[in-house]
């Protein structure tokens, strides 16, 4: 993976810098679809998220997925003559939490775009990174779905999912305007869909299984998402089991104090509600100690919102993802349950934090 790193490199230290102003996240600038769907190279950070549970006819308990694909604007100008310059690049994530084994198994690649090996296509959903591929397939009215393939041979697994929208997209935020910190140009364009119905093919050590489960996909792209105290992120996105979401959200500074929180909360067939900045509250519970990287990771949280207070319990402690391979970070991300004030379940999601193996740089 570093040789494929060092690979997508090259064209970086070129003369070719400084093509043009920076995109720039404006309050009020809509969010237009299908076109939204798709890539927005002028950008300098995107990211595709998908992640969710599979059930297998004989596993007593869900497997965790996540596949994630990035795309990054380098400083090469798009005036550059060479065919090989490295002006976008694609990177992924994938990753399985497997009950059986008790442990995180996850793949990773980067490549620069090009050649129609390496693709964001700015029209829709469509991202491919060699033979690793995450599409939209459009549909009347909800009833569109994305497709997911892959084969992360390296960690012994592959997906064949179709996630199924049930839901209209939710815009989180302002209208898909959605802050990062104090100032207005820490924000993203941010949309997401809870609630998709997964069905497909999860094939583990050579064995295919049939699979059915739930997703949340994030799809959000940005300039300048981090404010310069901000080490890293909690979130969850959690699927809730009467079809409602909550998303809840922290910007942290380096000694763990909130520098900025939103998040927002859709109710089964209702609007939905967005969070301000004085509404949610991150509280650690329980933490696990990582023996890779000695990172100290808080794997139960206590979440108050305008929604209710809830708790947040990882499936499996061991959920950390080394990605300097490929984006250079490390952090934890996993399957999770959300559990109400009376410790019954009441949702099911991830929870991703970055920032505690060291401060993240977008």
């Amino acid at each position: 993976m570093k040789r494929r790193a060092l690979l997508a490199l090259p064209m970086l230290a070129s003369p070719w810098r400084g093509a043009g102003a920076a995109a720039v996240v404006r309050e009020g600038t809509p969010i237009v679809l299908p076109r939204d769907f798709g890539a927005h190279p002028d950008y300098r950070t995107e990211w595709w998220y998908a992640t969710g549970w599979l059930e297998a006819p004989g596993f007593a308990e869900p497997f965790g997925f996540q596949i994630t694909f990035f795309r990054s604007r380098t400083d090469v100008a798009a005036g550059h003559p060479s065919r090989f310059a490295a002006r976008q690049l694609i990177s992924a994530h994938a990753a399985l939490t497997d009950p059986v084994e008790r442990r995180l198994r996850h793949d990773q690649r980067i490549a620069r775009t090009g050649f129609g090996l390496v693709e964001a296509s700015e029209a829709d959903t469509d991202v491919r990174l060699r033979d690793w591929r995450f599409r939209r397939e459009p549909g009347a009215g909800v009833a569109h779905a994305y497709r997911a393939a892959l084969d992360a041979d390296a960690a012994g697994f592959a997906f064949d999912l179709h996630l199924a929208a049930t839901q209209p997209v939710l815009l989180q935020g302002r209208a898909g305007y959605s802050r990062k910190g104090p100032e207005p140009a820490q924000a993203s364009h941010y949309l997401s869909e809870p609630q998709l119905t997964v069905s497909g093919t999860l094939k583990r050590d050579g064995r295919a299984l049939a699979v059915t489960g739930r997703a949340w996909l994030d799809h959000e792209w940005s300039e300048a998402l981090l404010h310069p105290d901000a080490v890293g992120w909690d979130w969850i996105g959690m699927n809730l089991d009467d079809g409602g979401a909550l998303t809840a959200f922290q910007l942290r500074r380096r000694d763990g104090s909130a520098l900025w929180t939103g998040g927002s909360f859709r109710p089964a067939g209702g609007a939905v509600r967005a969070f301000g900045p004085e509404e949610v509250r991150f509280t650690p519970l329980r933490h696990w100690l990582s023996p890779a990287t000695q990172a100290r990771y808080p794997v139960g949280w206590r979440v108050d919102t305008p929604a209710g207070r809830h708790e947040v319990v990882a499936r499996l402690d061991t959920q950390e993802l080394d990605g300097r391979a490929s984006t250079g970070a490390v952090y934890w991300e996993g399957l999770s349950e959300l559990l109400d004030a009376q410790g019954r379940r009441v949702g099911r999601g991830y929870l991703e934090m970055t920032g505690y193996a060291g401060a993240l740089r977008l």
